[in-house]
């Protein structure tokens, strides 16, 4: 599955625990990444700065589904659920 472009679930939903630039300590679940544009697009897509669970992060509809809705209500009990 491609990434839906304009999303931006697995950039808000999940907490991310490694150094983002300009997160030094990461970011809280729930809260907007910072290179996340007002177009919800990542501004490190394709740069050596992208952190590596970002990386590894790969759209798949199980987590994604058909909006971007239900990726974020997927992605956030999936975080609650590892706490």
């Amino acid at each position: 599955m491609l990434c839906r472009l304009g999303c931006g679930a697995c950039c808000i939903a999940p907490s991310i625990s490694s150094f983002i630039p300009g997160m030094k300590q990461g970011k809280k679940a729930g809260e907007r990444c910072i290179q996340l544009d007002e177009n919800n697009l990542c501004k490190l897509f394709e740069k050596p700065q992208r952190p590596q669970v970002c990386l590894d992060f790969k759209a798949c509809e199980w987590i994604c589904s058909n909006s971007n809705e239900v990726a974020f209500i997927t992605l956030t009990e999936l975080e609650s659920a590892t706490k």
